[in-house]
């Protein structure tokens, strides 16, 4: 049971540094929404193989 909580709590920092780095990109007003959809994507991609891999994946 602590196992999952630790892993739940990593996995939601991780997710919410991630996030919180990809949205400190669209605060700026030079860089425009389309300028920063690659790296949304990318964040995306990363934390479901995140998520994937700690939850999913029990080999």
């Amino acid at each position: 049971m602590l196992n999952k909580i630790t892993t739940f709590l990593g996995s939601a920092l991780a997710a919410a540094f991630l996030i919180g780095l990809a949205t400190t990109l669209t605060r700026s007003s030079m860089i425009g929404f389309w300028d920063v959809l690659p790296v949304y994507i990318l964040m995306a991609v990363a934390i479901f193989m995140m998520i994937y891999e700690a939850f999913f994946d029990k080999n």
